[in-house]
């Protein structure tokens, strides 16, 4: 959907990074390496988004370093539109708000890092019936046309430190 509307798909990749995560920071090297593109056609796209004062840089010894200006009038919405192209949307509304005593629900894996994979990794954590839980979680995969890999924890054996992968922190998508 999102593809018919935005031709450069750098610029895809960009909002993806920058938009799921409002935490998540680059810099020009980091990307080449975790899209595959050439550093030309995502420093044009920086620029553009930075012009647009969309993102954000600071300087880190000879590293440039992006990140989303969560303050930008268009933010909100432009986060929201890439929550709907993931389909986190959809399963905020069909799965999450049907189960009933949850406590919370991150985003982990590629996702979290702002890179768009055909798996969306989960974990949720509270009283969970998990039967229940795969059930909701099939439905919303045949809503959304992607797979959904989910872990659940009881309250009491949950910590941040157990899902937490490569010094990247998972996105909290929702909290009770």
């Amino acid at each position: 959907m999102i593809e018919t509307l935005i031709s450069s798909k750098t610029r895809i990749k960009l909002l993806l990074k920058f938009f799921l995560n409002s935490n998540a920071t680059s810099y020009l090297r980091n990307l080449e390496e975790e899209f595959g593109e050439s550093t030309n056609a995502i420093r044009l796209e920086l620029n553009k988004f930075e012009e647009a004062k969309m993102l954000v840089s600071s300087q880190d010894g000879n590293k440039k370093i992006f990140r989303v200006n969560t303050t930008h009038p268009l933010f909100k919405d432009l986060h929201s539109i890439v929550l709907k192209y993931v389909g986190l949307d959809k399963i905020i509304e069909h799965v999450i708000e049907r189960l009933g005593s949850l406590d919370k629900v991150y985003l982990t894996g590629s996702l979290s890092r702002g890179v768009d994979r055909d798996i969306i990794d989960l974990v949720f954590v509270g009283n969970i019936d998990k039967v229940y839980l795969a059930e909701l979680i099939e439905k919303a995969e045949a809503r959304i046309h992607r797979k959904i890999r989910f872990i659940a924890y009881q309250p009491n054996e949950f910590s941040l430190k157990k899902i937490t992968e490569e010094n990247i922190e998972p996105l909290l998508l929702w909290s009770s």
